[in-house]
């Protein structure tokens, strides 16, 4: 049974909230838009605000397969798209040369040099998976981490992300029944090319509000006390704001009230920071700035500022 995509903004929201994704109105306006136009929706933001959860909830709520492709640099279209199982075609070369005619299929060797090039030779990744009909609906195709790729990386996805289509010069063209959900994300470590950004909707994910932050802590870390969950954001929201040369994402705040919670803890202490730095940062020149004094200073600030808001 196809489950119906979101028939308004509303739905987009609640939809995410299922699948427990905390997010704005303007990220599922967004969603709304391109799923409803049927365009792929390019999400760039930094590292660990939850681009990538975004699909993966869109393929549980949705009920649809997900295809994902992890960008890094030298893809091209045999790892991305397809390619011919050469060996299989070898052997088969071999086999008629042995017997005279194809196996099991009483053919001749005239009509090898095409079958070769047949749908049972191809090998199909991700990006022409996603091309396929499925009885659950068009899946959704998470292209992950876009910038990591080349520039003719790029330009071979405009035919694909245009007409939902791949040109295969020995087989033909393959086109997409109903276009697949497709989601990009970026961190913005180089520029993406105009020509490929034309063909999405485009949201940027920031890190969240410390409110939102804090809500969710509450949904993907249910265990940990409200108290530490308060304290954890603030400290972490407060990292942000300074000039270290990685700032936590979401990803390691929720990392940190995990770790926290496995070690029994019910509010940050300055020792327990110090120890579990390296949960929430990863380089070691922003730890040995934060460790000691400045981070018991952020505690201090952190827990005077909870206590003022707690008190009004």
């Amino acid at each position: 049974m196809t489950i119906p995509l979101p028939a308004s903004v509303d739905e987009a929201l609640a939809l995410l909230t299922r699948g427990n994704y905390v997010a704005d109105r303007s990220l599922a306006t967004a969603l709304f838009l391109a799923l409803k136009l049927k365009r792929p929706l390019f999400l760039e933001g930094e590292a660990g605000v939850g681009k990538t959860e975004i699909a993966k909830v869109l393929s549980e709520t949705l009920g649809r397969r997900l295809l994902r492709l992890q960008c890094y640099e030298g893809l091209d279209a045999s790892s991305a798209v397809y390619e011919w199982n050469y060996a299989r075609q070898m052997m088969e070369i071999r086999l008629v040369e042995a017997t005279g005619s194809r196996e099991g299929g009483g053919q001749d060797r005239d009509t090898l040099a095409a079958d070769l090039f047949s749908e049972r030779f191809l090998v199909k990744r991700p990006l022409l998976q996603a091309l396929e009909p499925d009885p659950a609906g068009p899946p959704v195709l998470l292209i992950d981490e876009l910038d990591r790729t080349d520039e003719p990386f790029e330009a071979y996805l405009l035919e694909i992300l245009s007409d939902y289509q791949v040109s295969i010069p020995e087989f033909g063209t393959v086109h997409a029944p109903e276009p697949p959900v497709v989601i990009l994300t970026s961190n913005r470590t180089r520029e993406i090319h105009d020509a490929l950004k034309r063909r999405c909707f485009y949201h940027w994910v920031d890190y969240p509000s410390a409110a939102r932050e804090r809500e969710i802590v509450a949904v993907k870390a249910p265990q940990a006390d409200a108290r530490l969950a308060a304290q954890v954001v603030g400290f972490v929201q407060s990292l942000r704001g300074m000039d270290l040369y990685k700032a936590p994402g979401v990803a390691e705040t929720l990392d940190w009230a995990q770790a926290l919670v496995e070690l029994d803890q019910l509010e940050l202490e300055p020792s327990v920071i110090n120890d579990t730095l390296g949960t929430l940062l990863k380089y070691q020149d922003d730890i040995a700035r934060i460790q000691g004094s400045e981070a018991a200073r952020i505690l201090t600030q952190v827990k005077t500022e909870l206590a003022a808001t707690t008190a009004r």
